[in-house]
């Protein structure tokens, strides 16, 4: 039998070699991501049926639901509820983050700020920090027996807000994921804005623009589709906030068991052992994040395609 040439094996070792590299992180995407992703949908469209009082063995079958699941997550008045409190979070947190995040990065990148490495390495720090950790360290700054920030309003006779409970609850939680996700969305709007070419600002200067009008009229247009990624990846973490009202929780009873999606599909899971209708739901959620998602991601892109055009 004869060999192939060694020049057609070197040429074949070429074109296999990128299928090689990809080869682990195919199978570590198929095993950690697209598999979990396929069991959830099929648990989605089953459900467990009781015969008799539900003891012995075969009691308890799985059989098919269809999509009652569905219709039961899409019409449960909870999780509408949770829908609408993220939504009210959101409102909060993706303005005020965005807006800190792209004043920032616009103080940093002017030539008068100094000490500009210390001052990003300290807007950054925050998100460094594990969510977990952030809502504990803010909780027990909100609790009025541990936290000094009531205990000098109480010495200087001004009021003590419950930031615990309430309407200031949604404004308790909206600091806490500000503060963390501030500094992310800072570093990829600056490094933009450092990527732009430098002719550009010296013909605004030659035209006479001061550092605000540079900054409203130059920076600020051209860094548009850093503002439009991280206002994506800020929609998405809070549709799927779960780490600070879980924390929270134990520290309050301002906040119930199913006070966001996540919550609502964890409580179903692992408190009320449906895992059938919190497949489901966390279905419905991810389609939802999605759909958001594309249609932000359309809207933007044809107001690009306008600005072009124009």
């Amino acid at each position: 039998m004869t060999q192939p040439p060694q020049g057609a094996r070197r040429s074949y070792g070429v074109k296999a070699a990128p299928y090689g590299f990809l080869f682990p992180a195919a199978v570590l995407f198929a095993l950690f991501f697209a598999l979990p992703i396929g069991y959830a949908v099929w648990l989605s469209f089953h459900k467990v049926e009781i015969k008799g009082l539900g003891l012995g063995k075969g009691a308890r079958s799985e059989v098919w639901a269809g999509l009652e699941n569905y219709a039961s997550a899409l019409t449960d008045s909870e999780f509408l509820a949770s829908a609408l409190r993220v939504l009210g979070y959101g409102a909060l947190v993706v303005p005020v983050m965005l807006g800190l995040a792209l004043l920032f990065a616009l103080l940093l990148d002017s030539e008068r700020v100094r000490g500009r490495s210390f001052a990003r390495l300290a807007i950054f720090l925050p998100y460094a920090v594990p969510g977990v950790i952030a809502a504990v360290l803010w909780g027990f700054l909100y609790l009025p027996d541990v936290s000094p920030f009531h205990y000098l309003l109480e010495k200087a006779g001004l009021p003590q807000p419950d930031l615990m409970d309430g309407g200031p609850l949604y404004l308790a939680m909206s600091n806490i994921a500000v503060w963390g996700g501030t500094g992310f969305n800072m570093i990829v709007i600056y490094t933009a804005l450092r990527a732009l070419p430098a002719e550009v600002y010296e013909a605004a200067k030659l035209d006479g623009c001061s550092e605000l009008q540079i900054a409203l009229r130059v920076k600020i247009p051209m860094v548009v589709p850093s503002l439009v990624l991280t206002f994506f990846f800020s929609i998405i973490a809070t549709l799927q906030v779960f780490n600070e009202p879980m924390t929270l929780k134990p520290l309050t009873n301002g906040i119930p068991s199913t006070w966001s999606p996540l919550m609502k599909v964890y409580n179903d899971a692992f408190t009320g052992g449906n895992i059938h209708a919190a497949s489901a739901t966390a279905v419905v959620l991810a389609l939802a994040t999605f759909a958001l998602s594309f249609a932000l991601l359309r809207i933007s892109n044809r107001r690009t395609t306008q600005g072009a055009s124009r």
